[in-house]
Parts: structure tokens; C-alpha cells; sequence
């Protein structure tokens, strides 16, 4: 593997937006080699081009569990007994260090591969590491949310807190000079919400703050989610399904490979085969991956609540009750249905809540922006062609971080994130 840029060659062909000061880099000095936002963000980057890791066993890391909903795991159900804890991953330096909060992004575990790409990248350059599932998890809505029900991002972001207070009180030898915070996709908006969350608190006093694509519009963002699903794909019919469809391809692709290779570039390597995906199917895969997390949420939200939307109020689940039935069901329930279904009459009982277009301001960027404006330690790194954004945000943006905003030209959603030139800046920032 080729040695690590050095940081300050990102710059070498920068361009300053005269009206925002945003920092855009240009592509031709950028070097991504994906040109397709949605090959980046399936395939990632090329194996040559990520930064060199530390192994797993060359970190000092567990995982270890904290209680914080007792009085939930008795009601829980049986098929439930793995998360009435909520589990985190810690790795942690054998001298006084900064420890760096890592929240996951949509539905995804604290132990994710993005999330183990950042702790390996943060943990090789001296950092604590604590990994953190998504307010949006299976684990989490079981072991950590007050209401069981996601998406009003403020009410998440104070779940998020007590957290990472529960995780500090639990390792308190970890020799930690100072916090930061970081988050990927919904865990940068949620990073945002707990960094304003922490100006009141004061329990971290969080240094510096890093959102890494985050959507700027949580609505304008989910839709565009959602919108994929519905691409028209060749070769999808009454008897071939897409599943089928990518199986097929999958199955050819290890066939003329001679092996079956699941390492970390196997999708980079996969779309340089013959087999590989169409625009058409790279869409629809994104869109399907986003439909199975917004039906685990509705599902899980669903069940501990009682609501009996997908699951009947009384019907006994154990260990091993099929749940496929459920799982058919929640699937056709999209975001905007759990948002319509279950957030929204939630917020609404509890708070005296208005209308969706309210709740939309209150759950994005929208609603911090003067103090994201006025706060230097919070920065943003995203993409221009990233699959989330809608009309005006990198607009909202560019006005509102100014030059605390680094724009790179290709990556799709998340895609470079392990690109050498996107660790180095990373790392950058956090050392000032």
C-alpha cells in the first residue's frame, strides 16, 4: 500500500469560493477515481488508495455493555434478550490521550464498518476511541431510547448523551485529556445535536466536533432514499426479482473468480467484473439497504410500544417465532410512513406539536443554525455529488460554516471517507 499523502498537498489545488469561503477542492488535484456518486458509494474506495491500518489485534479495544433502561428489558420480548443492554466498543491508548466519540450512521451498529474504519484510523494516531451504535439501532431503540421511537433528533441526541455519560462513568482509569465528536451520515446530525446538547451540560466540554456527510434536510434526505427503490431496473419482471437479479450476478462474478473473496474490497472489485452492477441496479441497492433499515425502526419502534401497526398488540414472540411475516409487512412501510405512523402523533402527544413541515425544522440543521454559524469548533466534510442532498443545502451550508466547510467533488454518500486525502484531513483537523 502506497504511504499516506501528506496533508497539506490536498490543498495544491484548492479553489476558495469567493462568496462563502467554503473549501472546494478541485477535482483534478482531488485524484478520487470514482466518477459515479453511486459506485462510491457502494464500492468505496480502491484498496491502493486507503490509508494504512492497524490490525485488530495491535488494538487495545473490548466491548462492554451498560444498563440503561431496567425497567424496559422486563417487558421486552423474549427474541429481545441479546439487547436489553446496549453494548459499545472502546479502544484506548496506554498514556493520557483525547478520547473521540464516533456515532453510527442510519440503523447501524456501534461496531459498523465505517465505524471501524474511523477507530482504526483514529487509534493509530494516538486516540481513544469509544464506538457508538445509531439512535436509530435495534440496540439502541431496545437498551437506550427513552420513547422507543427515533427521529425527533433533539429527543435522540439526549439519549445519545446519557450514553456517552454512562460510558464515561464506566471506564473512569481511561487517562482522557479531552473530548471530540464525530459521526458519519445520520450520526453527523446527530453529532451536531449532542455538541449544542454539551454547551449546557458541560459534562465533555467537547473540543472540536467533525460532521462527516450529514444531511443537511433530514426529510429532503429520507425521500431521496426512499425515491430509489422505486428506480426502474432492466431485467426485473413478475418472475425475476432484483434480489434474484444481483444474486445471479454475484453468483458469476465468484464463479469466474474461482473463489469467494469477503474482504473489504470486494464490492470495488466486484463492479471491475463483468458482472458488475448498472447505474439503474446501484440505485436500487442503496434504496433497498436504506427500505431494510427503516423497517427494522418502524418494526422495533412498533413492537416495544405496542402500537399493533405490524405487530399485534398480544401476540406472544419468543426465541423462536418466525418474524418473517413482520418483516414483509414493515417493508412496506417507507420512512415517511414511520414518520406519518409513529413519530409524528408521538411528538405530537408529548409536546403539543404541529404540523410535518415543523417537525422537519426542528430535526435538521435547520434548527441549529445560528449556533453551528457561530461555533469554530464544528466542521463539516462532504461531498457534491453526495445522494442525500436536495436543492439548497450545500447552499445552507456554504452560508452557514463558511470556510469550516471542506467540499470535496466526487465520494457519493460517504464512499471517500476511507480515501487517504479524507483520513489525512480528518486527522488534521482534530490535531488543530
Amino acid at each position: 500500500m502506497l504511504r499516506s499523502l501528506r496533508f497539506a498537498a490536498l490543498f495544491s489545488g484548492l479553489i476558495l469560493s469567493a462568496s462563502a469561503l467554503a473549501v472546494d477542492i478541485d477535482a483534478a488535484s482531488y485524484g478520487y477515481p470514482l466518477t459515479n456518486p453511486f459506485e462510491a458509494t457502494i464500492a468505496t474506495t480502491p484498496p491502493d488508495l486507503r490509508p494504512e491500518l492497524p490490525l485488530d489485534d495491535d488494538i487495545n479495544q473490548s466491548d462492554r455493555s451498560i444498563t440503561l433502561r431496567p425497567e424496559r428489558a422486563f417487558n421486552l420480548p423474549d427474541n429481545f434478550w441479546a439487547v436489553k443492554k446496549l453494548t459499545y466498543r472502546i479502544a484506548t491508548q496506554d498514556k493520557p490521550a483525547p478520547l473521540i466519540f464516533l456515532i453510527a450512521g442510519t440503523g447501524a451498529r456501534y461496531d459498523s464498518t465505517l465505524n471501524e474504519y474511523l477507530k482504526k484510523l483514529y487509534y493509530k494516531a494516538g486516540y481513544h476511541v469509544v464506538q457508538l451504535s445509531s439512535p436509530t439501532s435495534f440496540d439502541f431503540i431496545s437498551a437506550a431510547s427513552r420513547f422507543a421511537t427515533p427521529g425527533v433528533t433533539k429527543e435522540d441526541a439526549e439519549d445519545m448523551y446519557r450514553v456517552m455519560q454512562a460510558v464515561r462513568a464506566q471506564n473512569p482509569k481511561v487517562p482522557v485529556t479531552e473530548f471530540y465528536l464525530t459521526g458519519y451520515s445520520l450520526g453527523a446530525l446527530d453529532a451536531a445535536f449532542v455538541a449544542h446538547l454539551d454547551e449546557t451540560r458541560r459534562s465533555f466540554n467537547f473540543k472540536k466536533v467533525l460532521l462527516l456527510n450529514p444531511p443537511v434536510n433530514l426529510y429532503t434526505s429520507i425521500s431521496n432514499l426512499d425515491k430509489l427503490v422505486q428506480t426502474e431496473v432492466k431485467g426485473i419482471n413478475n418472475s425475476t426479482t432484483f434480489y434474484e437479479l444481483v444474486l445471479g450476478k454475484l453468483t458469476r462474478y465468484f464463479q469466474q473468480k474461482g473463489y469467494i473473496d469477503l474482504n473489504d474490497a470486494l464490492l470495488y472489485d466486484f463492479q471491475q467484473s463483468k458482472q458488475h452492477l448498472t447505474n439503474e441496479q446501484m440505485a436500487m441497492l442503496i434504496g433497498t439497504s436504506f427500505r431494510f433499515s427503516a423497517a427494522d425502526i418502524a418494526f422495533t419502534s412498533d413492537l416495544i410500544n405496542r402500537r399493533g401497526l405490524i405487530t399485534p398488540p398480544k401476540f406472544p414472540i419468543t426465541e423462536g417465532t418466525s418474524l418473517t411475516p413482520f418483516l414483509k409487512r414493515a417493508l412496506q412501510c417507507d420512512f415517511d410512513c414511520y414518520l406519518t405512523d409513529q413519530v409524528i402523533p408521538m411528538w405530537r402527544a408529548r409536546t403539543d406539536g404541529g404540523s410535518l413541515l415543523q417537525l422537519i425544522d426542528q430535526v435538521s440543521l435547520y434548527a441549529l443554525k445560528d449556533y453551528l454559524h457561530d461555533s469554530p469548533k464544528i466542521a463539516v466534510m462532504h461531498n457534491a455529488d453526495d445522494v442525500i442532498l436536495g436543492p439548497g443545502d450545500l447552499g445552507f451550508l456554504r452560508k452557514t460554516f463558511g470556510d469550516r466547510l471542506t467540499l470535496y467533488p466526487l465520494g457519493g454518500h460517504c464512499g471517500n471517507l476511507n480515501y487517504r486525502v479524507n483520513s489525512d484531513a480528518m486527522l488534521e483537523f482534530f490535531r488543530g
